[in-house]
């Protein structure tokens, strides 16, 4: 495939627009969309983007419809012009959808990037960057929609997290100033907003940043939308072990009611490959987060679990970049929402949205297999035997050496290294598995376990073989991730 692609590093991206109305509904024969949209990439197909060209995820559900905002970020194919409607286009992207799996284009937020957040990265970057808007994050006070926008200038501090607000989330949105922002010589970076009310207090909770000094919260005013404290840039809350070289970011603040906790998940290494997704868990807002094994985020320890990475089942090139995400509480469910970077050249990005479940241990695990509207159905033991696919989850080893903590330029080669690859096991009706290291399986009808493994087994679409399945998602006793689905 002959391509360009211009591409930003985490959170940054490129320009986007997308979407589409088109995908038609999965059933029995066919997959909702396919993957590899380069025959649609000029401006004038957005109405057949649907998922296509989906950075850095927000997502927001109202009575009509569910609606997802993204980065500026576009695919664009070599040789084909991609404004080639000549329009004048806006920033920040917004799709809807009634279903999760069919979504259509509904226009941008803002018409352009509001002045005071370029003079801001001019003025520390000689005028460079402060192209586009990065990361929005959509968050809902009494009637009004807030959006949260970040704009930077790649590999600097000089960044800035702005405020727009709608009385409708598709906008007109006004701009109303800036939350926080630092510059070169600050610690942390202004960009990738999540914002949270505390559920006993009702303080006003942002957690922010990337890479540079890890990850920060800070109070916001509720009624303003603004920063609590005129120039507080907040505490730190997350960070890594190597973090001058690996990064960190994307954070994302949810609670769950059933275990009254708070979870922060954040992204880790570069989003062009091995962009993944960690969690940790609080009793407040603003932190501690604990990992899995009871490390606070804010120490330099890698945290775990894992819950994506770079990955490849039988019958598709892969999927990298699976990372930056946003969670929905659907009455009762959770859906992840995050990018994914197709290969072999993993320029094309699609949304992909994934059921999350819960261990009883209160952990998140999230499906194998994008969402296609399928509903749970009871499993019993008797179903478990059989074919599957299953992908144990692992850091990589690069294959060059990082630039800001990401790929540069021709340091991404395809091949099955670059994933986390599937093996074909038979789980046998003795529970038994016919692999060296992962060999037992017992279900108790609910908890699935593998090993040291605690999975949750759940009904959905095979996107890869396309047709229904049984998948199950777990986390092992070192906090990686185990996917499976039955195949036969």
């Amino acid at each position: 495939m002959n391509i360009l692609k211009i591409f930003f590093p985490a959170s940054l991206a490129i320009l986007i627009l997308a979407m589409g109305c088109n995908e038609k509904a999965p059933s029995p024969e066919t997959n909702p969309y396919k993957d590899d949209y380069a025959d649609i990439t000029p401006l004038s197909q957005r109405d057949k983007w649907g998922t296509a060209n989906v950075h850095d995820p927000s997502i927001i559900k109202t009575d009509s419809f569910y609606y997802v905002y993204s980065t500026d970020a576009y695919y664009i194919k070599r040789g084909v012009k991609f404004n080639d409607t000549d329009e004048k286009m806006g920033n920040i992207p917004i799709r809807r959808s009634k279903d999760l799996v069919n979504w259509e284009f509904a226009g941008w937020a803002l018409e352009s990037i509001p002045q005071p957040a370029i003079d801001h990265v001019h003025s520390y970057t000689g005028n460079k960057g402060a192209d586009n808007m990065w990361a929005p994050y959509i968050y809902k006070h009494n009637d009004t929609y807030r959006i949260y926008y970040s704009v930077s200038s790649f590999g600097s501090q000089a960044s800035y997290i702005g405020l727009a607000e709608a009385r409708s989330p598709e906008g007109p949105f006004t701009d109303k100033g800036v939350v926080v922002k630092t510059d070169t010589s600050s610690v942390m970076n202004a960009i990738d907003a999540s914002v949270i009310k505390d559920k006993k207090t009702d303080k006003v909770w942002m957690h922010y940043g990337s890479y540079f000094g890890g990850l920060h919260v800070m109070e916001l005013d509720e009624e303003t939308g603004l920063a609590k404290t005129p120039g507080d840039q907040g505490n730190l809350v997350a960070t890594r072990g190597n973090k001058e070289t690996r990064v960190i970011e994307a954070p994302e603040i949810i609670y769950h009611p059933e275990f009254d906790q708070y979870y922060l998940f954040v992204s880790y290494d570069p989003l062009f490959t091995f962009y993944n997704i960690r969690v940790g868990r609080s009793d407040n807002p603003n932190g501690p987060f604990l990992d899995y094994f009871g490390n606070d985020m804010a120490e330099e320890t890698n945290n775990y679990p894992m819950l994506t990475h770079s990955y490849m089942f039988e019958n598709h090139p892969g999927w990298s970049g699976n990372g930056h995400c946003g969670v929905l509480s659907d009455n009762g469910k959770f859906f992840m929402l995050h990018q994914g970077r197709l290969a072999p050249d993993n320029l094309q990005m699609r949304m992909h949205v994934r059921e999350m479940k819960w261990l009883p241990s209160g952990w998140p695990v999230v499906s194998p297999e994008r969402y296609a509207g399928l509903k749970d159905k009871s499993i019993n033991s008797g179903e478990i035997p059989g074919t599957w696919e299953v992908i144990h989850f692992k850091d990589l080893v690069d294959q060059t050496e990082l630039w800001q903590g990401q790929i540069p330029p021709g340091g991404w080669t395809y091949d099955k290294s670059a994933f986390n690859v599937s093996e074909k096991l038979e789980l046998s009706d003795d529970g038994k598995i016919n692999h060296e290291c992962i060999n037992q399986w017992t279900f108790d009808g609910e908890l699935l376990e593998i090993n040291d493994a605690k999975c949750t087994v759940f009904t959905g679409w095979d996107w890869e073989n396309e047709k229904e399945t049984i998948l199950f998602s777990g986390i092992m006793e070192n906090g990686t991730a185990i996917w499976g689905k039955k195949v036969e």
